[in-house]
């Protein structure tokens, strides 16, 4: 009897690590998203990093995903500090938010292809569009 019960908390750890890897994966891609972000609309990332605020269940044309909110802190000039937020499902930017020219509101922005995607990559939607 004793070695399932060594094999539940093994099982527990190890589901407790890769959790734990998972997330931290996730922040680091988070982080990525965020400073090219901040980049594409000439604001400054503070302190490079960002921090897990919530996580919630969303419903996107008919299917409900898991998105991450991050929280982060930016400045346009380098002198003040304004809020940030960016959500992610998987290892997309599902939407964010960016404080607005000159006033600390946020602005919430849903990402879509052509906002998010950068460099070299086309959308099949976008390529359909095209041709």
């Amino acid at each position: 009897m004793s070695s399932f019960t060594d094999l539940f908390w093994l099982f527990a750890l190890a589901a407790g690590i890769a959790s734990w890897y998972r997330l931290t994966r996730a922040r680091e891609v988070a982080v990525k998203a965020a400073t090219a972000l901040c980049k594409r609309h000439g604001l400054q990332l503070l302190d490079q990093s960002v921090g897990l605020r919530s996580i919630r269940l969303q419903g996107v044309d008919g299917v409900r995903r898991l998105e991450r909110c991050y929280g982060f802190e930016v400045s346009e000039d380098g002198q003040s500090r304004q809020a940030a937020r960016l959500w992610m499902a998987g290892n997309e930017v599902a939407s964010f938010s960016l404080p607005l020219s000159g006033s600390p509101e946020l602005e919430t922005v849903v990402a879509t292809d052509s906002v998010v995607h950068t460099g070299n990559v086309i959308s099949l939607a976008d390529r359909r569009r095209l041709h």
